[in-house]
């Protein structure tokens, strides 16, 4: 999986292509930053298809025990992000579907069989420990999720 900066231009391109979607915008407690952090291209992420951009809209000093406040976009039906884990981090992960339509997998392990849902604007799934998780854009829209990747609490 390769992980790049966006030019000037797919900026410009994939802002276009979110302003009827959704307003990415932040306003943080103490900041007057409001614009998305970073934005990430990320190329069969996760042996995944296509591509797949991050908007990130945190910095990482403004997030107390999560990585990731985001949003994933899968441009295409040709777009999609592989199965992984976060339980090797001691995360837990939320999407929050914003728009378009999709399907979930999900696994406990490397070779167990695959479940999958139906997911559009409004569905939320959540993952944690050592279960694997992926996710296909499967209209003809740009399939957008918010992504909320948070640390699990610490054992006793």
């Amino acid at each position: 999986m390769s992980r790049t900066k966006l030019s000037e231009d797919e900026k410009e391109k994939l802002d276009n292509l979110l302003q009827p979607i959704v307003k990415a915008e932040v306003h943080h407690y103490g900041s007057d930053r409001t614009e998305v952090a970073r934005y990430d291209r990320r190329e069969q992420m996760y042996g995944g298809d296509g591509i797949v951009y991050l908007l990130q809209m945190f910095e990482p000093e403004e997030l107390v025990n999560n990585r990731i406040g985001a949003y994933m976009i899968l441009p295409t039906a040709k777009d999609s992000c592989g199965f992984h884990t976060h339980g090797t981090r001691k995360e837990e992960e939320i999407y929050l579907v914003m728009h378009g339509t999709g399907i979930y997998l999900e696994k406990d392990e490397w070779e167990a069989e695959e479940r999958e849902y139906p997911i559009s604007k409004g569905s939320i799934t959540t993952v944690r420990g050592e279960a694997f998780h992926a996710v296909k854009n499967t209209g003809d829209e740009p399939l957008v999720i918010f992504v909320i990747t948070t640390n699990e609490p610490a054992s006793e």
